[in-house]
Protein backbone atom coordinates (compact mmCIF):
# COMPACT_ATOMS: atom_id res chain seq x y z
CA UNK A 1 0.00 0.00 0.00
CA UNK A 2 1.37 3.42 -0.98
CA UNK A 3 1.74 6.39 1.40
CA UNK A 4 -1.12 8.11 -0.42
CA UNK A 5 -3.40 5.09 -0.01
CA UNK A 6 -2.58 4.88 3.68
CA UNK A 7 -3.51 8.53 4.16
CA UNK A 8 -6.69 8.29 2.13
CA UNK A 9 -7.68 5.19 4.05
CA UNK A 10 -7.72 7.29 7.22
CA UNK A 11 -9.49 10.28 5.66
CA UNK A 12 -13.29 10.53 5.41
CA UNK A 13 -14.24 10.70 1.75
CA UNK A 14 -16.43 13.77 2.23
CA UNK A 15 -13.50 15.92 3.39
CA UNK A 16 -11.05 17.76 1.17
CA UNK A 17 -7.49 16.52 1.53
CA UNK A 18 -4.74 17.97 -0.65
CA UNK A 19 -2.32 15.60 -2.34
CA UNK A 20 0.39 16.15 -4.95
CA UNK A 21 -1.22 16.73 -8.38
CA UNK A 22 -0.84 14.56 -11.46
CA UNK A 23 -0.53 15.92 -14.98
CA UNK A 24 -1.75 15.00 -18.47
CA UNK A 25 1.12 16.72 -20.27
CA UNK A 26 4.69 17.83 -19.63
CA UNK A 27 3.92 21.50 -20.27
CA UNK A 28 1.58 21.66 -17.28
CA UNK A 29 3.97 19.67 -15.12
CA UNK A 30 6.89 21.92 -16.10
CA UNK A 31 4.91 25.05 -15.25
CA UNK A 32 3.91 23.54 -11.92
CA UNK A 33 7.50 22.68 -10.99
CA UNK A 34 8.70 26.14 -11.94
CA UNK A 35 5.98 27.81 -9.88
CA UNK A 36 6.84 25.69 -6.86
CA UNK A 37 10.53 26.46 -7.40
CA UNK A 38 9.99 30.21 -7.55
CA UNK A 39 7.84 30.01 -4.41
CA UNK A 40 10.54 28.00 -2.61
CA UNK A 41 13.10 30.72 -3.33
CA UNK A 42 10.75 33.38 -1.95
CA UNK A 43 10.27 31.31 1.22
CA UNK A 44 14.02 30.78 1.61
CA UNK A 45 14.52 34.51 1.16
CA UNK A 46 11.87 35.28 3.74
CA UNK A 47 13.51 32.89 6.21
CA UNK A 48 16.93 34.48 5.71
CA UNK A 49 18.59 31.52 4.02
CA UNK A 50 20.62 33.79 1.71
CA UNK A 51 24.32 34.53 2.06
CA UNK A 52 25.40 36.72 -0.84
CA UNK A 53 25.24 34.69 -4.05
CA UNK A 54 25.44 31.31 -2.30
CA UNK A 55 22.57 28.84 -2.33
CA UNK A 56 20.45 27.12 -4.94
CA UNK A 57 17.37 24.95 -5.40
CA UNK A 58 16.90 22.85 -8.51
CA UNK A 59 13.95 21.10 -10.14
CA UNK A 60 14.43 18.40 -12.75
CA UNK A 61 12.68 19.12 -16.05
CA UNK A 62 9.87 16.56 -16.57
CA UNK A 63 10.70 16.07 -20.27
CA UNK A 64 14.43 16.66 -20.56
CA UNK A 65 15.25 14.73 -17.43
CA UNK A 66 18.99 15.41 -17.66
CA UNK A 67 18.24 19.15 -17.40
CA UNK A 68 17.22 21.13 -14.34
CA UNK A 69 15.67 24.52 -13.55
CA UNK A 70 17.60 26.69 -11.12
CA UNK A 71 17.96 30.25 -9.85
CA UNK A 72 20.07 32.73 -11.84
CA UNK A 73 23.49 33.57 -10.45
CA UNK A 74 23.49 36.76 -8.37
CA UNK A 75 19.72 37.26 -8.09
CA UNK A 76 18.16 37.62 -4.65
CA UNK A 77 15.90 34.75 -3.59
CA UNK A 78 13.40 37.43 -2.57
CA UNK A 79 13.02 38.67 -6.15
CA UNK A 80 12.89 35.45 -8.19
CA UNK A 81 9.91 34.96 -10.50
CA UNK A 82 8.99 32.01 -12.68
CA UNK A 83 10.24 33.91 -15.73
CA UNK A 84 13.69 34.37 -14.13
CA UNK A 85 14.43 30.66 -13.75
CA UNK A 86 17.05 29.17 -16.06
CA UNK A 87 17.27 25.68 -17.55
CA UNK A 88 20.70 24.05 -17.39
CA UNK A 89 21.87 20.81 -18.98
CA UNK A 90 24.27 18.36 -17.33
CA UNK A 91 27.22 19.91 -19.11
CA UNK A 92 26.50 23.24 -17.42
CA UNK A 93 25.10 25.04 -20.46
CA UNK A 94 22.16 27.41 -19.99
CA UNK A 95 19.69 26.26 -22.65
CA UNK A 96 16.77 28.47 -21.58
CA UNK A 97 16.86 31.81 -19.81
CA UNK A 98 18.87 35.01 -19.97
CA UNK A 99 21.11 34.70 -16.91
CA UNK A 100 24.25 32.72 -16.02
CA UNK A 101 24.27 29.73 -13.67
CA UNK A 102 26.11 29.56 -10.36
CA UNK A 103 29.06 27.22 -10.98
CA UNK A 104 28.66 25.50 -7.61
CA UNK A 105 24.97 24.96 -8.32
CA UNK A 106 25.85 23.11 -11.51
CA UNK A 107 28.68 21.11 -9.98
CA UNK A 108 26.69 19.92 -6.95
CA UNK A 109 23.19 19.58 -8.33
CA UNK A 110 24.07 18.01 -11.67
CA UNK A 111 25.88 15.18 -9.90
CA UNK A 112 23.09 14.71 -7.34
CA UNK A 113 20.41 14.60 -10.05
CA UNK A 114 22.54 12.20 -12.09
CA UNK A 115 23.14 9.86 -9.14
CA UNK A 116 19.50 9.95 -7.96
CA UNK A 117 17.14 9.68 -10.97
CA UNK A 118 14.09 9.48 -8.68
CA UNK A 119 14.91 12.89 -7.14
CA UNK A 120 12.97 15.80 -8.64
CA UNK A 121 14.42 18.59 -6.51
CA UNK A 122 17.46 19.42 -4.43
CA UNK A 123 17.98 22.35 -2.06
CA UNK A 124 21.21 23.79 -0.69
CA UNK A 125 21.86 27.07 1.07
CA UNK A 126 24.21 28.60 3.60
CA UNK A 127 21.65 28.92 6.38
CA UNK A 128 22.86 30.00 9.82
CA UNK A 129 22.14 26.96 11.96
CA UNK A 130 22.97 24.50 9.20
CA UNK A 131 26.40 26.08 8.93
CA UNK A 132 26.83 26.00 12.70
CA UNK A 133 26.02 22.27 12.77
CA UNK A 134 28.30 21.65 9.81
CA UNK A 135 31.19 23.27 11.70
CA UNK A 136 30.84 20.59 14.39
CA UNK A 137 31.13 17.78 11.87
CA UNK A 138 28.22 16.01 13.57
CA UNK A 139 24.89 14.55 12.51
CA UNK A 140 21.47 15.27 13.98
CA UNK A 141 20.41 13.27 17.00
CA UNK A 142 16.86 11.99 17.69
CA UNK A 143 16.04 14.47 20.45
CA UNK A 144 12.68 15.79 19.17
CA UNK A 145 9.75 14.42 17.22
CA UNK A 146 10.45 16.61 14.19
CA UNK A 147 14.10 15.61 13.81
CA UNK A 148 13.07 11.95 13.63
CA UNK A 149 12.20 12.64 9.99
CA UNK A 150 15.98 12.38 9.48
CA UNK A 151 16.55 9.37 11.74
CA UNK A 152 19.03 7.12 9.92
CA UNK A 153 18.13 9.07 6.76
CA UNK A 154 20.82 11.71 6.57
CA UNK A 155 24.57 11.63 6.12
CA UNK A 156 27.70 13.66 6.82
CA UNK A 157 30.09 14.70 4.05
CA UNK A 158 33.14 14.81 6.27
CA UNK A 159 35.44 16.91 4.13
CA UNK A 160 36.00 20.48 3.00
CA UNK A 161 38.29 21.62 0.19
CA UNK A 162 36.97 25.10 -0.65
CA UNK A 163 34.17 26.36 -2.89
CA UNK A 164 32.76 23.46 -4.89
CA UNK A 165 33.85 24.03 -8.49
CA UNK A 166 35.08 20.54 -9.41
CA UNK A 167 32.75 17.89 -10.80
CA UNK A 168 34.63 15.23 -8.84
CA UNK A 169 33.71 17.09 -5.66
CA UNK A 170 30.08 17.09 -6.78
CA UNK A 171 30.30 13.33 -7.31
CA UNK A 172 31.72 12.84 -3.82
CA UNK A 173 28.90 14.89 -2.31
CA UNK A 174 26.34 12.80 -4.23
CA UNK A 175 28.07 9.62 -3.02
CA UNK A 176 27.95 10.84 0.59
CA UNK A 177 24.25 11.64 0.22
CA UNK A 178 23.68 8.11 -1.04
CA UNK A 179 20.04 7.08 -0.78
CA UNK A 180 19.28 9.55 2.03
CA UNK A 181 17.06 12.64 1.96
CA UNK A 182 19.77 14.95 3.34
CA UNK A 183 23.46 15.44 3.93
CA UNK A 184 25.37 17.82 6.19
CA UNK A 185 28.33 19.24 4.28
CA UNK A 186 31.10 19.78 6.84
CA UNK A 187 32.10 23.45 7.23
CA UNK A 188 29.58 24.31 4.50
CA UNK A 189 25.87 23.74 5.13
CA UNK A 190 22.92 21.49 4.37
CA UNK A 191 21.66 19.73 1.25
CA UNK A 192 18.24 18.08 0.98
CA UNK A 193 16.40 16.23 -1.80
CA UNK A 194 12.84 15.13 -2.51
CA UNK A 195 10.50 13.70 -5.11
CA UNK A 196 8.86 17.13 -5.36
CA UNK A 197 10.12 20.68 -4.96
CA UNK A 198 7.82 20.96 -1.96
CA UNK A 199 9.36 17.97 -0.18
CA UNK A 200 12.96 19.04 -0.83
CA UNK A 201 12.23 22.56 0.40
CA UNK A 202 10.40 21.32 3.48
CA UNK A 203 13.23 18.96 4.43
CA UNK A 204 15.67 21.85 4.22
CA UNK A 205 13.48 24.13 6.35
CA UNK A 206 12.80 21.56 9.06
CA UNK A 207 16.42 20.36 9.01
CA UNK A 208 17.63 23.92 9.55
CA UNK A 209 15.25 24.25 12.50
CA UNK A 210 16.34 20.87 13.86
CA UNK A 211 19.94 22.07 13.76
CA UNK A 212 18.88 25.14 15.72
CA UNK A 213 17.08 23.05 18.33
CA UNK A 214 20.01 20.66 18.78
CA UNK A 215 22.48 23.51 19.18
CA UNK A 216 20.25 25.25 21.73
CA UNK A 217 19.46 22.09 23.67
CA UNK A 218 23.07 20.96 23.91
CA UNK A 219 24.17 24.43 24.97
CA UNK A 220 21.64 24.29 27.82
CA UNK A 221 22.72 20.90 29.15
CA UNK A 222 22.62 17.14 28.57
CA UNK A 223 19.87 16.08 26.15
CA UNK A 224 17.45 13.19 26.55
CA UNK A 225 17.35 11.21 23.28
CA UNK A 226 14.32 9.39 21.97
CA UNK A 227 14.78 5.63 22.26
CA UNK A 228 15.78 3.99 18.95
CA UNK A 229 12.56 1.97 18.72
CA UNK A 230 10.42 5.09 18.93
CA UNK A 231 12.72 7.20 16.79
CA UNK A 232 12.36 4.57 14.06
CA UNK A 233 8.59 4.49 14.50
CA UNK A 234 8.35 8.28 14.32
CA UNK A 235 10.48 8.25 11.17
CA UNK A 236 7.98 5.90 9.55
CA UNK A 237 5.20 8.31 10.51
CA UNK A 238 6.74 11.62 9.39
CA UNK A 239 9.76 10.83 7.23
CA UNK A 240 8.23 10.20 3.79
CA UNK A 241 8.31 12.69 0.94
CA UNK A 242 4.51 12.73 0.91
CA UNK A 243 4.43 13.91 4.53
CA UNK A 244 7.10 16.47 3.64
CA UNK A 245 4.91 17.70 0.77
CA UNK A 246 1.90 18.01 3.09
CA UNK A 247 3.85 19.90 5.76
CA UNK A 248 5.03 22.40 3.15
CA UNK A 249 1.58 23.41 1.88
CA UNK A 250 0.82 26.07 4.55
CA UNK A 251 4.11 27.81 3.70
CA UNK A 252 3.32 27.68 -0.02
CA UNK A 253 -0.14 29.14 0.64
CA UNK A 254 1.35 31.95 2.72
CA UNK A 255 4.00 33.01 0.23
CA UNK A 256 1.75 32.87 -2.84
CA UNK A 257 -0.87 35.00 -1.11
CA UNK A 258 1.72 37.49 0.14
CA UNK A 259 3.83 37.66 -3.04
CA UNK A 260 1.73 36.72 -6.10
CA UNK A 261 4.23 38.42 -8.42
CA UNK A 262 6.40 35.29 -8.13
CA UNK A 263 4.12 33.71 -10.80
CA UNK A 264 5.14 36.29 -13.42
Amino acid sequence: MSDTEKLLGKTPTDLTFRLPPSFDNVEDERRHRKERLAAAFRIFGKFGFEEGVAGHITARDPERTDHFWVNPFGMSFKHIRVSDLILVDHQGKVVEGRYPVNEAAFVIHSRVHQARPEVVAAAHSHSTYGRAMSALGQKLEPITQDVCAFYQDHALFDDYTGVVTDLEEGKRIAAALGSHKAVILRNHGLLTVGDTVDAAAWWFITMERSCQVQLLAKAAGPVVPIEPEYAALTYQQIGTDLVGWINYQPLYDQITREQPDLFE
